[in-house]
């Protein structure tokens, strides 16, 4: 379902101005309007899904910006709120029952499992990325599907090393290491110090896969090839499971039935040195009233994830975009929501009101202040620029989207970590759960 030319109101100042400035913003495709803005229909309504909030910020000013959106165009947006592993089976049924949410944010390159069920948004994409600089290349690849965008991206829960600053210069280490034989080194120490690390190993849609992704890939292990061949049974798989599995020996119990939150709790509660996650803890802890958690928030710092033997960063970030269902009544007043919340007058407050929880995937709002404000929040800013996607280095679509979606490569590394497995039968194992989806 599209929007047809007749329906799209542009000024004529804007296409001149456009028609002055064009870039070339994906395969082949000239973007001219300078403006653009959409009829909703009458009497139209909205509702939207979308992931629960880890800070509050999000949330708050996400309900203000709907609202500001209600009173410039008249239609009402009831916003429902699911935990994250409920976001993606939810979106599922919508999508094969024809009814539901007639806007989901979702996860990764969700749209990409039912592409024929969603709503184009090539028109707005197009316009976001003139308007704002470009869309980082992840964020292309997460959108778009045989040149058309099914998706619109609003960025990552970006993923850092969220460590306590005094229990990692007690290890001896300045700040918290980025190569990963020295990250092995600090966690025995913080161990023995009585300061162990945890990372989520549970089916975490964010922590769990972002770490053992960011590894797997570190060492040059992957999924699929550049055609989407099944390559995961390698010894560079072998190599990041055999690393994981000795530096799992060095975290705090538990791990392996973590989910997203988990890990929050724990480092507030004091019993984590050094987790992966987004800038969520130190959120809580820095716009707390507690005097306690005010104290932890300066302990609080944030690296970017470690590099490893390939020699660039390989991470992966949870990545979040919007689906229009074309089941929708209202198809223009859903483009037309979108297009209000992504612009500058609104993305850019939201974004400073949860401290930068989501990393842009439009280039310009790297010059957001809240990138800079406070330096623990800048490590944050470039994770959609830096992330590669989910399938690395295969194409995106439905083999990607539900290998993802069954934690395959999340449940490999907690079999060795669990001693479920050896490397070597949990790397085979993986591979054969993965040629299900994959079948070149």
């Amino acid at each position: 379902m599209g929007i047809s030319r007749r329906d799209l109101l542009v000024t004529t100042a804007g296409l001149a101005a456009g028609a002055a400035g064009a870039k070339i913003l994906g395969p082949g495709r000239a973007l001219a309007q300078a403006d653009l803005k959409f009829e909703p229909e009458e009497g139209a309504s909205l509702r939207l899904l979308r992931w629960s909030k880890f800070v509050q910020g999000d949330e708050d000013l996400w309900i203000a910006n709907t609202k500001k959106f209600t009173e410039a165009t008249g239609v009402q947006v009831r916003i429902d709120n699911e935990a994250w592993e409920d976001v993606r089976p939810k979106a599922a049924v919508a999508a094969n029952v024809g009814s539901g949410p007639d806007i989901i944010l979702g996860w990764f390159d969700d749209p990409h499992q039912y592409p024929d069920k969603l709503v184009p948004l090539t028109d707005l994409a197009d316009y976001l990325g003139n308007k704002y600089g470009g869309w980082y290349d992840a964020a292309q690849r997460y959108g778009m599907k045989d040149g058309e965008w099914i998706g619109l991206p609003l960025g990552a829960a970006g993923a850092c090393m969220t460590y306590r600053e005094s229990w990692v210069q007690e290890a001896g280490f300045e700040a918290f290491p980025t190569d990963y034989q020295q990250v092995l080194d600090c966690a025995k120490k913080l161990k023995a110090n009585g300061h162990p690390m945890g990372m989520a190993l549970g089916n975490a849609v964010g922590d769990g896969n972002g770490w053992v992704h960011t590894i797997l890939w570190g060492f040059g292990g992957k999924m699929v090839d550049d055609d989407g061949q099944v390559v995961l049974d390698s010894p560079e798989t072998v190599q990041a499971l055999e690393y994981v599995k000795e530096l799992y020996e060095n975290f705090v119990p538990g791990t392996l039935s973590w989910l997203d939150p988990n890990n929050n709790k724990a480092f507030l509660a004091g019993e984590l040195s050094v987790t992966n996650n987004g800038i969520s803890i130190y959120y809580a802890a820095k716009t707390s009233q507690d005097p306690a958690m005010q104290e932890l928030a300066k302990d609080i710092n944030h690296v970017t994830m470690p590099v490893g033997p390939v020699g660039e960063p390989t991470e992966l970030h949870l990545f979040t975009q919007a689906m229009v269902f074309n089941y929708t009544k209202y198809p223009n007043a859903a483009k037309e929501y979108l297009r209000f919340m992504w612009e500058k007058e609104q993305y850019e407050p939201w974004q400073q009101a949860a401290i930068g929880y989501i990393s842009h995937p439009l280039d310009a709002y790297a010059s957001n202040p809240v990138w800079t404000e406070d330096p623990k929040h800048t490590p944050y800013r470039d994770a959609v620029k830096r992330m590669r996607w989910n399938g690395y280095s295969g194409p995106l679509g439905y083999a990607s989207a539900v290998a993802m979606a069954d934690y395959i490569v999340v449940n490999m590394f907690a079999q060795v970590c669990a001693g479920e497995m050896s490397p070597e039968d949990a790397a085979a194992s993986a591979a054969k759960r993965a040629s299900r989806y994959y079948r070149v």
